[in-house]
């Protein structure tokens, strides 16, 4: 193996917390996040020969990923039913302490965008990747990603503001 491909093996094994946490926002169930990561990181092994050095490894691991969740996706009959199954198994957990409901709430509320505005938000607000990283994993324009981003946390903030059963503090 040569240097080159032991610095991609090594930086893959130090992005794997972050694939994980986008992975567990995609599919919103940890047993699918993990089935998931593991898919893209054996695509990501398996084509390492493809990986283009100089290149950045985190977008091109990221979008691995990504492209991999929206292939599972296309594979199910419905999406809709999918997301549902996920629901109902999220609300059946342990819910006494207040973060976990919050979290579940805030889960919820990020399943509720659209599709690319759910995408760029978890990119960019939850995993942390810049505007130009994501707009690169998305295949789309930085102006877009950015449109995006600003939607998504728009529509939060009014889907947050207008459930009475949740308290806010500003």
């Amino acid at each position: 193996m040569s240097a080159q491909h032991q610095d991609v093996k090594e930086t893959v094994v130090s992005l794997m917390p972050a694939m994980r946490a986008l992975a567990r926002l995609l599919t919103r169930n940890a047993t699918e996040a993990d089935d998931l990561l593991q898919d893209a990181l054996l695509k990501a092994l398996a084509n390492i020969d493809k990986f283009e050095p100089g290149t950045n490894t985190r977008a091109w691991l990221f979008t691995i990923l990504r492209n991999t969740f929206y292939n599972s996706v296309r594979r199910r009959q419905n999406e809709k039913q999918a997301l549902l199954a996920v629901s109902r198994q999220s609300q059946s957990q342990d819910a006494n302490q207040e973060w976990k409901v919050r979290i579940g709430e805030l889960e919820t509320d990020i399943g509720s965008l659209p599709d690319e505005q759910r995408e760029a938000i978890i990119l960019v607000g939850a995993v942390g990747l810049s505007y130009e990283e994501a707009a690169e994993i998305c295949q789309c324009a930085l102006g877009t990603i950015k449109s995006r981003v600003y939607r998504a946390r728009e529509k939060l903030v009014t889907i947050a503001d207008a459930s009475p059963e949740k308290p806010h503090q500003h």
